[in-house]
């Protein structure tokens, strides 16, 4: 029984280590600060723990663990009622190798998109973060966040409306070379 547990512990933790700066960065993208970010992961990583013989033989444990992570934001936001604020700078974001189509990922300004993004209400946010930043589909957008295929899209949609709004950020996508 003790190997059991053990090798269950052995697992766990190689999901920890694979998946820690994507878990990070997600969360990051959620809360706007680093160690709020940091404190959404532990909470998270602290559940899935719990439950990992469930969450290691579902189909998809990263799905399993994202969809705790955007449900611990919404009860932390719920309960304080107002919106985190994107960090004036990064400094302390450990930061991923950017793709190269990735226009967003390559901008020089990172902080004027973090400010924007903060401008988002928290639904919208979520929608955004999980649909362009992690690259799920509406479908798993929909599963993370506990809510309908349609309401991702009109989330996303109008979250990246209101970025579109911001001059800032318009002119660095412009900059990029698209039009």
């Amino acid at each position: 029984m003790g190997d059991r547990k053990q090798a269950r512990s052995e697992e766990f933790q190689g999901f920890v280590v694979s998946r820690w700066p994507r878990l990070v960065r997600t969360a990051f993208l959620l809360t706007g600060e680093q160690h709020a970010a940091e404190d959404l992961v532990q909470t998270t990583l602290e559940q899935a723990f719990v439950a990992w013989r469930k969450v290691g033989s579902a189909d998809d444990p990263d799905a399993y663990v994202r969809r705790v992570m955007v449900n611990a934001h919404a009860r932390k936001h719920r309960r304080r009622l107002k919106e985190f604020l994107a960090p004036k700078d990064d400094s302390g974001l450990v930061h991923e190798v950017a793709d190269t189509g990735d226009v967003i990922g390559q901008a020089e300004d990172r902080s004027a998109l973090l400010t924007a993004l903060a401008q988002l209400p928290p639904r919208q946010r979520e929608a955004v973060v999980l649909r362009y930043w992690e690259d799920l589909t509406e479908t798993q957008a929909a599963a993370a966040m506990g809510c309908s295929v349609g309401t991702v899209k009109s989330n996303a949609a109008k979250g990246i409306a209101k970025l579109r709004t911001i001059p800032g950020l318009a002119d660095m996508v412009t900059q990029g070379g698209r039009k």
